[in-house]
């Protein structure tokens, strides 16, 4: 894609959107936030932060992006590289009642925006409702308190359940079968080969050659944190003893959870029905096509060269832009 001159016009639409955009009262909005590594080091935008790019340590942007429920995007800004997701939630909010007029509207934001400190902020703003869901942790918990009964979706994926913990809230739980069986399918590849790669050091072990708690607690911590998995296993490591095994209980624990969704939500009963809040947190896979498109070779926002940050904002406006168009070819 060609490189944007950084126009100070282009610079002030990349905060809001483009001239005509609008959005009705009382719509579905998506958000969400990506990132992308940056070029060079004289942007004041550029910083380290999580990279979803893989590149740990490197310089990036991070920028927000405003969809419509079918896709269509309306509007992004950028912030700097190691500001959390959490963090830029807020200045949609504004965005949405400033840019956009709008007195109601219901946002659709990954379970990573919704921290205690926005939604005690979410609750002053009369008229802004949301859906999100549950990290894992919480649904967990949840199970663990005897508010979710899994038994709830063996006829039915869908159930509809309330819980102390979070008051004034409806929490919708769904199962996909598809993603319990992929999920079920990777841990046990996971466990496989880092099994497969643990026998080779208790060998040494048991020969002599490989000794020291020390020297084989690297070998093994080398191996377990490379795909996560610790968790998962029982580790026995001595000055000249090395065993492993698979903590199965822990193990059928996570599993019983495969699949398993919990929506959380402010929304009414009566203004949105538990299936419509599902196809409406799924529509967030709309906004992800968005950044794989704006990252791939059809637009290429990234690698970032520019060192002013009125041309990075216009960059990313201007890619927004081709993605505009590439949407609506699409659905010609």
């Amino acid at each position: 894609m060609p490189r944007s001159t950084g126009s100070a016009s282009a610079s002030r639409r990349s905060r809001g959107g483009w001239p005509g955009a609008t959005l009705a009262q009382g719509t579905l909005v998506l958000y969400d936030v990506s990132s992308s590594y940056f070029e060079g080091r004289s942007c004041p935008l550029a910083r380290r932060g999580f990279s979803r790019d893989k590149r740990r340590g490197s310089l990036q942007i991070v920028y927000g992006l405003i969809c419509e429920p079918e896709g269509r995007p309306v509007a992004i800004e950028v912030f700097s590289g190691e500001l959390h997701d959490d963090k830029t939630l807020l200045a949609q909010v504004e965005k949405l009642r400033r840019r956009f007029g709008l007195t109601t509207v219901v946002l659709v934001v990954d379970r990573g925006m919704v921290t205690k400190a926005n939604l005690e902020a979410l609750a002053q703003e009369e008229g802004i409702a949301w859906i999100s869901a549950l990290k894992a942790p919480q649904v967990q918990k949840l199970v663990k308190t005897g508010a979710l009964q899994l038994s709830l979706l063996d006829q039915f994926n869908l159930a509809e359940i309330e819980s102390a913990d979070y008051p004034d809230e409806r929490l919708v739980v769904c199962r996909n079968p598809l993603v319990a069986a992929e999920r079920a399918r990777k841990r046990e590849d996971l466990l496989a080969a880092t099994e497969a790669l643990l026998a080779p050091i208790k060998q040494p072990v048991q020969a002599g050659t490989l000794h020291g708690a020390a020297e084989i607690g690297l070998a093994v911590g080398a191996v377990v944190n490379k795909r996560k998995v610790k968790k998962h296993f029982a580790l026995e490591i001595t000055d000249q003893r090395f065993a492993y095994s698979r903590k199965q209980e822990e193990i059928d624990k996570e599993a019983a959870l495969d699949g398993f969704y919990v929506l959380r939500t402010n929304v009414r009963g009566e203004q949105l029905a538990a299936p419509e809040v599902v196809r409406s947190y799924k529509a967030l896979a709309a906004a992800e096509r968005a950044f794989r498109t704006l990252k791939g070779p059809e637009l290429e926002l990234r690698p970032i060269h520019h060192r002013l940050e009125k041309r990075v904002r216009a960059h990313a406006f201007l890619c927004l832009l081709a993605y505009y168009l590439e949407w609506h070819l699409r659905k010609a």
